[in-house]
């Protein structure tokens, strides 16, 4: 689609802060008003629509594109939604760990031990680790305390949440990024160990690398939605 404004800005309405075209307000692709709950987020949507070019390309607007999913996808199935993410909490990947070689054993064990620590004590749980990839099956009381603290955020965090959820493939370091206990860049390491190491014995090629980064790409951008929600 060719750009057919010149000025994109956010307005404050009922619904919150809106996003603007030349005065019109964007809507979502289900025909819902584009606002959201935070100023911050809401300039910052403004200003992926002003850094458009002659074309508009949807990939270089990942906000915009986690608030539609938010209005469009997420807040009429919120709790089916927040169900499915906390699903990870049963399969999380910081409670399967290798048994060999030992520097990969170190390295999850440094990587993976702080952020089940902090889960621990933030909710008041335990965890079972096992080796292998059979599936083992956590404490009842986990599971549940895992699924409200997913429960409890709203459409908006959710859609933030996601990738990191989904990318990551552990529900506890995404709570803990969500609430600012660890930094992102800390998170990322840690959710790609495997990967790494994989990728130190037997290195990677063009693809793989391109596939790599763009992931990131999208942790990173789900990661600045949540943190422009906060303002």
């Amino acid at each position: 689609m060719k750009r057919f404004y010149d000025n994109a800005d956010a307005k404050r309405t009922s619904d919150g802060w809106a996003i603007a075209l030349d005065d019109r307000p964007v809507k979502t692709p289900g025909r819902k008003p584009l606002a959201v709950p935070a100023r911050k987020l809401a300039d910052a949507i403004a200003a992926e629509w002003a850094g458009q070019e002659e074309k508009i390309d949807p990939a270089a607007m990942p906000l915009t594109g986690f608030a539609n999913a938010a209005i469009d996808r997420v807040a009429p199935h919120r709790a089916d939604f927040a169900a499915e993410l906390a699903q990870y909490g049963e399969t999380d990947l910081l409670c399967y760990r290798a048994d060999s070689p030992a520097e990969l054993v170190a390295n999850q064990c440094a990587a993976w031990d702080p952020l089940l620590d902090w889960a621990q004590k933030r909710f008041d749980i335990g965890f079972e680790t096992t080796t292998g990839i059979v599936h083992r099956p956590q404490p009842d009381a986990t599971v549940e305390r895992l699924k409200a603290a997913t429960e409890a955020f709203g459409p908006f965090h959710l859609a933030g949440l996601s990738p990191l959820v989904r990318i990551g493939g552990s529900l506890v370091a995404a709570l803990a990024l969500a609430e600012n206990a660890f930094d992102e860049d800390t998170v990322w390491t840690a959710t790609r160990i495997d990967e790494d190491w994989q990728a130190g014995q037997w290195g990677e090629d063009e693809e793989a690398i391109a596939a790599r980064d763009a992931r990131r790409r999208e942790f990173s951008a789900g990661m600045r939605f949540l943190r422009l929600l906060e303002g």
